[in-house]
């Protein structure tokens, strides 16, 4: 049950919150209260502790609380446009992104772009690469030589949960592992 509640909440925090008829504001988030009336309205039964359990279990720390817990977002990876207000921060030297076999031709040509989402995902190390890859086919890691990327003024954004964030990364900086 978990797994379908974060994948419920992942597509209504990140792709399409008209789904269930809620509004995100500027920054991603919606009161939890209107969450889960909308989402209990819409035939997705949950309550708080459902919520609560999902956000603290999911591995890849997917969604947020405010600080005084009355609303959620998504942490990163929104295709909806919204401003995560995070602040740019230095990279470590290098970070990794994990894509499919299939899709590296395409990427060693043209580099890293966001696509429908706001920002290129990079990882802090290759396992997590690795599994990021592995959903879309036989994995391939790419090394991103963050600390170039920096120096040469591109921006770089912390997420909530760990992932690394920028708006693209050109061909000159990576190379396959």
């Amino acid at each position: 049950m978990s797994k379908e509640i974060s994948k419920f909440l992942s597509l209504v925090l990140r792709h399409a919150p008209e789904k269930i008829g809620i509004t995100l504001d500027a920054n991603g988030w919606v009161d939890v209260d209107v969450l889960l009336a909308a989402a209990t309205a819409s035939g997705v039964a949950i309550d708080r502790a459902t919520i609560d359990r999902v956000v603290a279990d999911n591995d890849k720390k997917r969604f947020t609380f405010s600080a005084d817990g009355e609303r959620i977002r998504a942490a990163q990876g929104h295709s909806v446009s919204v401003d995560l207000a995070l602040v740019p921060s230095t990279p470590p030297d290098v970070l990794f992104h994990g894509t499919a076999v299939t899709s590296l031709a395409s990427i060693l040509a043209t580099g890293l772009s966001s696509r429908s989402r706001q920002h290129v995902h990079l990882s802090h190390d290759e396992a997590t690469a690795t599994r990021v890859g592995s959903r879309h086919g036989r994995p391939v890691v790419l090394h991103v030589d963050a600390a170039a990327m920096h120096r040469d003024g591109h921006l770089f954004f912390c997420a909530d949960n760990g992932v690394w964030l920028t708006e693209a990364v050109p061909t000159a900086y990576l190379r396959e592992i």
